[in-house]
């Protein structure tokens, strides 16, 4: 199955990868993901609003990031090439049938 590509200003095929998971765990809430998002993606919720955290005891309310909008992401990888903690999951896309 062919993924969505497209191609370079140079004429090389580029496959785009898509945002799908984001590891809250290892989020630091720094915000660059964020900031370098030209979509609507991203979303900065508390730490006690978060699944991953909701049997955890937490002394602090500490910001994190979360999917806000996956299905707007255009794939252009900018948000896990600034992420400190890898904290970003990405994959191409099937094209639809």
């Amino acid at each position: 199955m062919d993924n969505v590509t497209g191609l370079t200003r140079g004429g090389k095929t580029w496959i785009a990868e898509f945002v799908t998971d984001l590891d809250q765990k290892k989020c630091i809430g720094c915000g660059r993901c964020y900031k370098v998002c030209t979509r609507d993606v991203f979303e900065l919720i508390e730490r006690t609003e978060a699944p991953e955290f909701e049997d955890e005891d937490l002394d602090e309310d500490n910001a994190i990031m979360a999917l806000k909008d996956p299905l707007d992401c255009t794939g252009c990888g900018a948000c896990g090439r600034v992420c400190p903690k890898g904290c970003l999951t990405h994959a191409p896309m099937p094209l639809a049938a």
